[in-house]
């Protein structure tokens, strides 16, 4: 989000953003760093905990529809009432060169990994890292069973509407794949695989009672693939896992 809010010229009417929480977050902390104004719309699926962060950044949250993609249908009305700059949750340029210097960072701190694994809703998370390894690893695209948004798309061979529901819908909720992550898939192709919510949830779970790491469900499908076995690595191979994001409210997770 500051790589888009930085390269444009933002007007009097601040930043506009549709998101299930997490990329709203990231829209308000970058307003909230630049001194603009910041509204974000949200689904009635959103967590009680990313609401009240995003109060907190100071952003005007609007809560409405039951899915991601009918907030951004008011956000996106609501934009051209007030000219506020669109920030999209996945899919415009500069979000995604944004997301892929995460994979930046973890070729300099780690080098080329064997296998990346990591979550997908609309793709612009996994589009920024397969964007920048471009094909020098496996990349292996997780989503929950009831939001197999790039699954679909990649079973019909264009993007395609899905239902979203589940245990991730607040962070993985987009119904169809972004257009710019699906163009990054057709030059480096990519696994996808979908894994249940009990999977998540024990991910979950393990994350933290092991190893004291909070995350929602969304960054636990990584973990998830491994403790079920839909990715087995070799011997001596080097997994890289992005667990991401953090915004969940602690008492859950017990």
């Amino acid at each position: 989000m500051f790589n888009r809010l930085l390269a444009q010229e933002i007007p009097a009417a601040g930043v506009i953003a549709a998101s299930g929480g997490n990329a709203g977050i990231a829209a308000a902390t970058a307003a909230q760093a630049l001194g603009v104004r910041a509204e974000i719309f949200v689904p009635t699926v959103i967590s009680s905990a990313k609401r009240m962060r995003l109060e907190q950044l100071g952003a005007t949250v609007v809560v409405t529809g039951a899915a991601y993609a009918e907030a951004l249908a008011a956000c996106q009305q609501r934009q051209q009432q007030t000219g506020a700059l669109m920030t999209h949750a996945y899919d415009q340029p500069e979000v995604l060169a944004g997301a892929g210097t995460l994979a930046r960072e973890i070729e300099r701190d780690a080098g080329v990994p064997d296998a990346l694994l990591v979550s997908v809703g609309g793709g612009g998370l996994v589009g920024g890292i397969a964007a920048w390894f471009a094909g020098r690893t496996r990349i292996v695209a997780l989503e929950p069973q009831r939001a197999p948004t790039l699954n679909a798309a990649l079973a019909a061979g264009k993007p395609v509407d899905v239902d979203v529901s589940g245990i991730a819908a607040d962070a993985l909720g987009a119904r169809r794949i972004g257009a710019l992550a699906w163009e990054v898939a057709q030059r480096h192709p990519m696994e996808s695989l979908l894994l249940g919510d009990d999977a998540i949830l024990d991910a979950q779970r393990w994350l933290w009672q092991s190893l004291k790491l909070a995350v929602e469900p969304a960054a636990a499908l990584p973990l998830a693939a491994l403790r079920t076995g839909a990715v087995s690595p070799a011997a001596g191979q080097r997994i890289a896992l992005v667990l991401c994001g953090a915004n969940v409210d602690p008492a859950t997770l017990v």
